[in-house]
């Protein structure tokens, strides 16, 4: 294991200890568009031999869980992380939890977006009207709380892989500026993102409308990735033509699903793609030089 690997998990352990995760509502009285699907209990599996990661689903409370830097390193930037699973079910760890330990030992808040699947057998969901309506509440939600949770509410992202990525892409492509006069005051703050991270998104990511209003990106995966090598291939373009500020990188190798794992993995790209999201978010400002 890298000397840098090794520090990283280090830190990753002491920030848990730091900041032991909470797990909020997003909406206290139930989502709209789950009512009567509430009492159903939401199923975690834990790690196996086949199935090397968490595995979240059948999920009708949507939720985000908040993972807070030390006070004395908070850099007042935050990210709602939407992990992936192909609308199926939520890759809970490697794609959830793990990235926002990883985001506390640079001072960034991370918060775990549970959202609703639209793929699972029988759902009632649809990734444009259910789980976009999360991702749109969670980055309200921390707003809303950001005096309390040490966060700049000017400096509010989202992070999605693989089919979050998609979500990601979509909550930063349809957005609204919040309702002023709503008795919530949740829903009276914007919903736009002020910066976004797509790793390995989904396909229907390349179907997204880019324009000026569209947050600053990061984009990112393998070349062995075929769909999402395609998708943010396309993507970038579009940022261009726009001109909205774009930071792309394809790795030669690397396939899909990588996320943050602890330990050295085979590929550079699992060992180093969060290096150069940090490098992308000091090179904007949103963390210090």
């Amino acid at each position: 294991m890298t000397t840098r690997i090794l520090s990283t998990y280090v830190l990753l352990a002491s920030a848990a200890v730091a900041a032991g995760p909470v797990e909020i509502p997003l909406w206290p009285n139930g989502a709209p568009g789950s009512e009567g699907m509430t009492g159903r209990k939401e199923v975690v599996e834990q790690p196996t031999p086949e199935q090397n990661f968490i595995k979240v689903s059948n999920i009708h409370n949507p939720s985000i869980t908040v993972f807070l830097p030390p006070a004395e390193k908070a850099t007042g930037a935050a990210l709602v992380i939407a992990p992936g699973g192909a609308h199926r079910f939520l890759a809970f760890d490697h794609e959830g939890t793990n990235v926002a330990r990883w985001l506390n030992t640079i001072g960034v808040a991370g918060f775990v977006l549970k959202y609703r699947l639209q793929r699972e057998p029988e759902s009632p969901y649809k990734v444009e009207v259910h789980a976009l309506a999360d991702a749109q509440r969670a980055i309200r939600l921390v707003r809303s709380r950001a005096a309390e949770w040490h966060v700049n509410p000017t400096k509010v992202g989202i992070i999605g892989f693989s089919a979050g990525g998609e979500l990601a892409a979509m909550a930063a492509t349809r957005f609204d500026a919040g309702k002023p006069s709503a008795a919530d005051p949740v829903e009276r703050m914007s919903s736009r993102p002020d910066f976004q991270a797509l790793i390995y998104p989904g396909k229907g990511a390349e179907g997204m409308t880019i324009t000026k209003e569209t947050p600053p990106a990061f984009m990112l995966c393998a070349d062995n990735d075929r769909n999402p090598a395609t998708a943010i291939a396309a993507l970038y373009g579009e940022f261009k033509q726009a001109g909205v500020p774009v930071e792309l990188h394809i790795y030669n190798s690397g396939g899909h699903g990588f996320g943050i794992r602890p330990g050295d993995r085979p590929s550079p790209v699992m060992n180093t793609w969060y290096l150069r999201l940090a490098d992308w978010m000091t090179d904007r400002g949103l963390l210090p030089k």
